[in-house]
C-alpha cells in the first residue's frame, strides 16, 4: 500500500488557495530540513502538520513566519508570488505565528499584551478605553473564557495565557494563522479551550495550519492532514477519509507491517468470479489466518489436520 491511496485533493474546485508553496527547500549547510515541499491552505480549512521529531515541521514554519528564507521553490499568497524575508514581511503579508512559547509578557495584563507594539493613542497618550473595549469584542469573538482583560497574564491558566497569544495575532486582520503545538503540556480542559478556538477561526474564514503531535486534536478540528517525513511530504489525507493507522504509517515510513499485509491478503484473497455453488468448497473456507504473520496461509491438506498421516 503507497500514501497515495488516500491523498487528499481539493473538494472545493472553484477556490484558490490563500496560501500556496510550491518545491519549497532548505537546508542548513550538509543538512537538507526540508525538500520539495508541496502546500496549499484554503481559507476556512484547518490544515494539520504531522511527522516526526526532525520532520522539519519547525523549519516550515519559521519559513512562512520569515525566520528563515527558503533556497529554492516558490510561495504564493493570494495567488501572487511573494517573497518572506523579515517576520514582519510575513505579518504584513497577512500571516500570524503563534509560536510554542507564546512569547507573552506576565508582568502586563491581557490588554497590554494583545496591543504589545500596536497601541492605540489619542494624541500623546494611550488610549486605554479603545484597546479595553477592542479587546473585549476580540475575546468574545473566540469565546474566550478570560476573567478580565485587566488581569496579569502570569495570573492565567495555560489554556488562558493560549487563548490571549491567539487573540494577539487577529489584531492585524490575518488570512493565515499559523499554530505552533498550542495544546503541548495543556490539561484535558484546556486543551478543549484551544479546539474551541481552533473552530473559532475556522469559522471567520481563515486558513489554519496547526502544528501537533496529537492525533486525537488532529483529528478532532483539522479538516486535512499533511504529513512530513525526512524533510519531504509523506502525505495529504481528508481526516474524514483516513484512519489513525494510516496517519502513523505515513509518519514512521512504516507502510509495510502487519495491519496493511492483512488488508492486502484479504484484498487479493477476494472472488473475480461468481461465487462458486454451496456443494463445492471453497479455497477460502480451509484457509487460516496467521495471526504473527498477518496474512493468508496455504490451504490446509485434505485430512484437515495440517499433519501428514503415519505411513505404516
Amino acid at each position: 500500500m503507497t500514501m497515495n491511496s488516500a491523498v487528499a485533493e481539493p473538494r472545493g474546485t472553484t477556490r484558490e488557495p490563500v496560501l500556496s508553496l510550491k518545491g519549497v527547500s532548505k537546508g542548513f549547510g550538509a543538512v537538507r530540513a526540508l525538500t520539495d515541499i508541496n502546500l496549499d491552505i484554503y481559507p476556512g480549512e484547518v490544515v494539520a502538520i504531522v511527522g516526526d521529531n526532525g520532520a522539519g515541521k519547525s523549519t516550515l514554519v519559521k519559513i512562512l513566519a520569515g525566520v528563515h528564507p527558503q533556497d529554492s521553490g516558490t510561495i504564493s499568497f493570494d495567488g501572487v508570488e511573494v517573497s518572506i524575508q523579515t517576520p514582519t514581511a510575513s505579518r504584513a503579508l497577512g500571516i500570524a505565528t503563534v509560536f510554542q512559547d507564546l512569547a507573552l509578557c506576565d508582568n502586563l495584563d491581557v490588554v497590554s499584551n494583545l496591543f504589545l507594539g500596536r497601541e492605540i493613542t489619542r494624541g500623546p497618550s494611550l488610549d486605554e478605553e479603545e484597546m479595553e473595549q477592542r479587546a473585549w469584542s476580540l475575546l468574545r469573538q473566540l469565546s474566550a473564557k478570560i476573567p478580565s482583560v485587566r488581569i496579569a497574564v502570569a495570573s492565567l491558566s495555560g489554556g488562558q495565557r493560549q487563548t490571549v497569544a491567539i487573540a494577539r495575532s487577529l489584531i492585524g486582520e490575518p488570512s493565515v494563522v499559523i499554530l505552533d503545538e498550542p495544546t503541548a503540556a495543556l490539561g484535558v480542559a484546556q486543551t478543549a479551550e484551544v479546539l474551541n478556538l481552533v473552530e473559532r477561526l475556522r469559522e471567520r474564514g481563515l486558513g489554519v495550519l496547526l502544528i501537533s503531535h496529537n492525533m486525537a486534536d488532529v483529528q478532532a478540528v483539522a479538516d486535512r492532514v499533511v504529513v512530513l517525513r525526512l524533510g519531504r511530504n509523506n502525505g495529504d489525507f481528508h481526516v474524514a477519509d483516513v484512519s489513525y493507522e494510516e496517519i502513523i504509517s505515513a509518519i514512521t515510513g512504516a507502510t509495510d507491517n502487519v495491519v496493511t499485509r492483512r488488508a492486502s491478503a484479504h484484498a487479493s484473497a477476494a472472488p473475480a468470479s461468481p461465487p462458486e455453488s454451496a456443494s463445492a468448497p471453497s479455497a477460502a473456507a480451509h484457509a487460516a489466518v496467521a495471526p504473527s504473520e498477518g496474512r493468508l496461509t496455504e490451504p490446509l491438506p485434505d485430512n484437515s489436520t495440517g499433519i501428514d498421516e503415519e505411513i505404516d
